[in-house]
C-alpha cells in the first residue's frame, strides 16, 4: 500500500507549484506531518483505525465513515471508509457532507464564549434581560409524591401523570442553558405538557419568531437542580441572544466569526445545490427516518438553530477542534483567548452530569462534555479533554494535554464504532519512557 504521508506531500507540492505559476492563492490548511512519528504517534498503530472501520463495515454496523486525527498541530490521519451511497456503490469521499445533528452545539458554544469574552453577555445574566417572556416561568411537579419532579426519564405526552405547576424559584440564566441545567424541553414532565409551546421541528420558522414562545414552556425541574439534555430547544435561546447583541442572524454570525476565519468552507445549514451530491445517502437509521422531513431539506431552511442543523465535513471539524486545542487560535486568527477556552471546557455542573446513557465520571462545561477522571470513566482521553457528538454518530473532541484532536463522522449512531475509533487513536500515541 502506498505510504499515505508521501502521497499527501507529493500532492501538496504539485498544488503549490500550480498555484505559484498560475498566480492563484489558496487558504491556509492544517499541515500534514511528514510521518506520524514526527508528532509522537505510531504509523503502524494509526493504520489500525482503517482495520477497525473496515471491520464494522464488513459486519454491516455502518455503511462508511470519514476519520481524522491531528497532533501537535499537524494531521496524521484523514481517511475514508466504505460507501456514501450504498445503492449506487459510491465510495466515501474525503469531503463527504454529513448531517451533524447535535455536533452543531459546540459551534454555538464558541459563539456564546465570544460574546462572554467581549462582555456583551455574562453567564449569570437572566435570559429575560433579552427575552422578557422568560421572566416568570413555571415548573411541573407531581401531585404524588407531593411536589416532587419526575426522575430523569422520558415522560410520554400521551400518558402524563397527575401534576401541578409551581413558580420557578429563580430565573433561568445563560449559564443554565449552556450547561443543560435550565429545565427547558428536556423530555420530562414539563416538556410533556408543553408540546404547543415547544413548536416541534417542522413548525419552526426563525429564532426571532419562535424563541419568545419558549417562555410558555413549563420547566422539567427547578433551574440549576439537574443536568437534563435539551436536545433541540434550549440552546436556541442563546442563539437568539447572540442575534440581538450582534445585530446579525445567527447563521451570519457564525459564518463571519467562526467559519470564515477557520476556513470551514464546507459547513452549512443549507447546502448549496452544487454541493448536494456530496451529502451522505443514509441507510438503516431510525433516527434519520424520524427527522427526515427536516434533515433532508438541505437547501431551503429558514430556521438556523443552535441545537442541530449543520452539515459538514471531517476536515472542517478538524479545523474547529484544532482551534480549540490551540487555545482559541488557528491560521493566525484568534477566536477566543486561552482562558475563555478553559472556561468553556471546564466542568461547570459539579456531579450533576449523570443523566445520559453511557455517561460515567464526566463533567459538563459550556455545550461540551469534559473528562474528569480518565481511568474511572474508562476513556482514553486525558483529564481536561472535551467535546461532543450528534445523534447520527458524529463525534469530535480536543485533548489539550496530548495536543490532539480527533473527528469521526458516521451516520449510523453506534457507540461501539465511536469507542473503537477512540481506543485506536490513543493506542497510537507514543509516550516517552
Amino acid at each position: 500500500m502506498e505510504n499515505n504521508f508521501t502521497s499527501r506531500k507529493s500532492l501538496s507540492l504539485l498544488v503549490l507549484v500550480f498555484c505559484l505559476f498560475s498566480g492563484l492563492s489558496f487558504a491556509d490548511d492544517i499541515p500534514w506531518a511528514s510521518s506520524a512519528e514526527e508528532v509522537g504517534m505510531s504509523t503502524e498503530r494509526l493504520n489500525r483505525i482503517n482495520d477497525v472501520m473496515q471491520g464494522h463495515i464488513d459486519a454491516g454496523t455502518i455503511q462508511g465513515a470519514v476519520t481524522g486525527v491531528a497532533r501537535r498541530g499537524k494531521i496524521v490521519h484523514l481517511e475514508t471508509h466504505g460507501l456514501m451511497n450504498v445503492a449506487d456503490g459510491k465510495p466515501m469521499l474525503e469531503d463527504a457532507l454529513f448531517i451533524m445533528m447535535s455536533s452543531t452545539k459546540p459551534i454555538l458554544g464558541v459563539a456564546a464564549m465570544m460574546l462572554i469574552e467581549e462582555g456583551l453577555i455574562r453567564p449569570s445574566d437572566p435570559v429575560s434581560k433579552w427575552i422578557p417572556e422568560f421572566a416568570e416561568m413555571q415548573v411541573a411537579v407531581l401531585r404524588d409524591p407531593a411536589d416532587e419532579d419526575v426522575s430523569p426519564s422520558f415522560v410520554n405526552p400521551a400518558n402524563v401523570p397527575e401534576h401541578r405547576l409551581v413558580p420557578a424559584e429563580r430565573e433561568i440564566t445563560v449559564h443554565d442553558i449552556l450547561t443543560h441545567t435550565s429545565g427547558i424541553a428536556s423530555s420530562g414532565l414539563g416538556n410533556a405538557i408543553s408540546e404547543d409551546a415547544i413548536m416541534w421541528l417542522d413548525t419552526r420558522t426563525s429564532l426571532a419568531t419562535n424563541v419568545p414562545k419558549y417562555g410558555d414552556i413549563v420547566l422539567d425541574f427547578q433551574p440549576g437542580d439537574r443536568w437534563r439534555y435539551s436536545a433541540a430547544t434550549a440552546l436556541d435561546v442563546i442563539a437568539r441572544i447572540i442575534e440581538i447583541e450582534s445585530g446579525l442572524s445567527f447563521n451570519e454570525f457564525v459564518q463571519q466569526r467562526i467559519f470564515e476565519p477557520l476556513g470551514m468552507n464546507d459547513t452549512w445549514w443549507n447546502v448549496p445545490e452544487e454541493h448536494r451530491d456530496r451529502l451522505i445517502d443514509i441507510v438503516g437509521s431510525d433516527t434519520a427516518s424520524a427527522f427526515e422531513s427536516v434533515l433532508y431539506d438541505t437547501s431551503h431552511s429558514t430556521y438556523f438553530g443552535a441545537s442541530y442543523g449543520l452539515k459538514s465535513t471531517a476536515g472542517d471539524y478538524l479545523r474547529f477542534e484544532q482551534m480549540l486545542v490551540n487555545g482559541g487560535e488557528l491560521f493566525g486568527n484568534r477566536l477566543l483567548s486561552p482562558s475563555t477556552v478553559n472556561l468553556m471546557s471546564s466542568n461547570q455542573v459539579g456531579d450533576l452530569f449523570t443523566g445520559m446513557p453511557g455517561v460515567s465520571i464526566q463533567g459538563f462545561g459550556y455545550t461540551v462534555a469534559t473528562t474528569e477522571d480518565p481511568i474511572a470513566s474508562k476513556q482514553g482521553r486525558s483529564k481536561g479533554a472535551f467535546g461532543w457528538g450528534g445523534a447520527l454518530g458524529t463525534r469530535s473532541w480536543s485533548d489539550p494535554v496530548e495536543e490532539l484532536t480527533a473527528v469521526i463522522l458516521i451516520q449510523q449512531p453506534v457507540q461501539a464504532v465511536q469507542g473503537d475509533f477512540e481506543k485506536a487513536v490513543y493506542e497510537a500515541v507514543i509516550h516517552a519512557d
